[in-house]
């Protein structure tokens, strides 16, 4: 048996602590802890309780100690665009906002006076969203100027944690490409741009590549957990982990990372910048070895997760996909990437509002508004096929859904007849995988990023889905 590797897998509505090892040259995975996430809404602000999150990462560390199981090396991951800004003594300044927070609202106007939106995707290839981190910087530099004056280091969320735990700063590559403030071309950050924007270049790091060594624990926090480690900079963006566990050795494919986002793209060896991709918001995230993540960002399971929670969580996803098929002749279509689903105040209402809105049947049971979105997101899927085929003039025969979503299977069928693809559905902990791989190439257990692929792909259950009218042939 290889040694051990620990993921640290932060998403924005749960957490999880991942061993990872080799057994006869497949990869194995153990969940040794698991936690709750999600943003605090704090006097109308929607942020995130960091030292809540580290306490529950130094939790998930100590667990190692108690089953004896003790890693080489961790890494940590979690979702894209949030950050903190530390001062001279490297304490936090200000709150740690949530990128569903509304204070990004029209600062992508505010932006637009000081960058046009055409030359600003020229520049980064990064798809317009309102909450990234360029657009929440905008919002510091109108609504709290004294921060960023008195900030002297910004960090993405994964490289804070990973400082807290050794001491040493470091900005991960992949992540970092989220903010829209990093140049395609150079792989850094674009100071020019920075310059342009009034954002102070010289409390950015320069950017590191997954694989690097950031250090190793510091001296309480190895008493605290009873060892000590090497800690990696993985792809820290969960997205550009759960690509590299695309179990494809070879070819090309699109993937959909599913879970609380749907991210559908392709991986290109560089950046795939075009009007017609700006124009249906298509992005150029980094990816392993700079590879670029062409992608389309879709709403996700973020619906029915809101649902679910709307219903006090009384029905498991499963039994939600089994409501959704019964229901499926139920009419409505909602867009998912509707403003409006960012981030209600209750989404069964919202969804009810938008088919008030637009005339159609109202859906009243849990069933009818599972089937809804559902069969909405296929349609999207559907939609986004056709833009990416369109945009690289290129056809693909088959589609892999990795992530948490891989395990819904009737939306992985509605995907496979709305997108006329076959899908391979898997692994579902595609994220952990990646962070795992980082740490496995780096330390030579896996010689690179293809021959990782082939063990995932011979490590993990891959489910195949084709068209229903193909499977009736």
């Amino acid at each position: 048996m290889g040694q051990y590797y620990l993921a640290v897998d932060i998403g924005a509505s749960s957490g999880r602590h991942m061993l990872g090892y080799l057994e006869d040259g497949r990869m194995k995975l153990e969940e040794i802890y698991r936690f709750e996430n999600g943003m605090d809404r704090v006097d109308g602000k929607l942020l995130w309780n960091t030292n809540r999150l580290f306490a529950e990462i130094i939790n998930g560390m100590k667990k190692c100690s108690e089953l004896g199981k003790i890693p080489v090396s961790m890494s940590i991951d979690t979702w894209a665009v949030d950050y903190v800004l530390l001062d001279e003594h490297d304490q936090l300044l200000g709150d740690v906002y949530g990128y569903r927070d509304h204070r990004t609202d029209r600062m992508d106007e505010e932006t637009g006076k000081l960058i046009d939106e055409k030359l600003l995707y020229t520049k980064t290839g990064i798809q317009k969203q309102t909450f990234n981190t360029i657009y929440q910087l905008m919002a510091v530099k109108k609504n709290t100027p004294e921060l960023l004056d008195r900030a002297k280091t910004f960090l993405m969320l994964p490289d804070y944690f990973q400082f807290l735990l050794t001491g040493s700063k470091a900005s991960e590559y992949t992540n970092a490409t989220s903010t829209q403030l990093v140049s395609p071309v150079l792989f850094q950050w674009d100071e020019q741009l920075m310059e342009r924007l009034g954002y102070p270049k010289e409390i950015f790091l320069p950017l590191q590549t997954p694989g690097t060594l950031v250090g190793r624990l510091k001296e309480e926090i190895q008493k605290e957990v009873g060892y000590d480690l090497d800690v990696i900079l993985c792809g820290s963006h969960d997205t550009a982990s759960a690509v590299m566990a695309m179990p494809r050795a070879e070819g090309e494919s699109i993937y959909i990372s599913s879970g609380t986002w749907s991210l559908m793209g392709i991986e290109s060896p560089k950046a795939i910048i075009t009007d017609e991709g700006r124009i249906s918001n298509f992005t150029n995230e980094g990816g392993y070895d700079y590879r670029f993540r062409f992608l389309k960002n879709i709403m996700g399971l973020w619906m029915i997760q809101s649902v679910r929670h709307e219903y006090q969580d009384a029905y498991s996803f499963a039994a939600l996909c089994e409501m959704a098929e019964e229901n499926k002749d139920f009419p409505s279509r909602v867009d998912v990437n509707d403003d409006m689903f960012l981030s209600p105040d209750n989404m069964t209402e919202a969804i009810q509002q938008y088919c008030m809105n637009t005339g159609q049947k109202v859906p009243q049971t849990v069933g009818e508004l599972a089937a809804v979105i559902y069969q909405s997101l296929a349609d999207c899927y559907g939609r986004a096929v056709q833009h990416l085929e369109q945009i690289v003039g290129k056809a693909y025969d088959s589609i892999y859904i990795i992530g948490g979503g891989s395990n819904a299977a009737y939306l992985n069928q509605l995907t496979a007849n709305a997108t006329g693809k076959t899908i391979y559905a898997g692994p579902g902990e595609a994220t952990a995988i990646g962070n795992i791989m980082a740490q496995m190439i780096r330390n030579k257990e896996l010689k690179d990023l293809p021959n990782a692929r082939k063990c995932v792909f011979e490590s993990f259950d891959i489910r195949v889905f084709v068209p229903e009218e193909e499977a009736a042939h």
